[in-house]
C-alpha cells in the first residue's frame, strides 16, 4: 500500500546561482558531507545537487507534516550501479516503524534546465 507521494523539480541554473551566491553556508544547511563530495566529484555538480535538493523536497512531501525534517535528516546516496536510494537518519528510521512505512523508492532525472525527483513511501 502506498503511504505517500512527492515529486519536485528544480531549476539547474537557479541552483548554481544559490550556491555560488551562499556557498558552503547553504551546501552544509542543505546536504550532507558525503553529498557534497559526491556532487563535486562530477563534472557539473549543480546537476546532482540538483536532483538531490528535489529528492529531500520530494521526500518531505511524501511525508506530509507528520514529523518536522530539516534537509540534512535525509541523504541521497548511489549504490555501485549508480541507482540512488535513501540514507536516513534515527529521526526518519523510527518514524517509519511508527508508521510501517517499508520502503522508500526515489527516482532521480535532469536534462538541460531541470532536474526532478519522485518519491512513493511504501507501508
Amino acid at each position: 500500500m502506498i503511504y505517500g507521494i512527492g515529486i519536485d523539480v528544480v531549476h539547474i541554473e537557479r541552483m548554481r546561482i544559490v550556491v555560488e551566491k551562499w556557498g558552503q553556508r547553504f551546501l552544509k544547511r542543505v546536504f550532507t558531507d558525503r553529498e557534497i563530495s559526491y556532487c563535486y566529484k562530477k563534472k557539473n555538480p549543480y546537476l546532482s545537487l540538483s536532483v538531490r535538493f528535489a529528492a529531500k523536497e520530494a521526500m518531505i512531501k511524501a511525508v506530509g507534516s507528520e514529523i518536522p525534517l530539516s534537509f540534512t535528516d535525509i541523504e541521497v546516496v548511489n549504490i555501485g550501479t549508480g541507482k540512488p536510494f535513501f540514507s536516513f537518519g534515527e529521526k526518519i528510521d523510527s518514524f517509519f516503524m511508527k508508521k510501517s512505512i517499508t520502503s522508500a523508492h526515489l527516482s532521480l532525472s535532469h536534462e538541460h534546465e531541470y532536474g526532478v525527483a519522485c518519491v512513493v513511501l511504501e507501508q
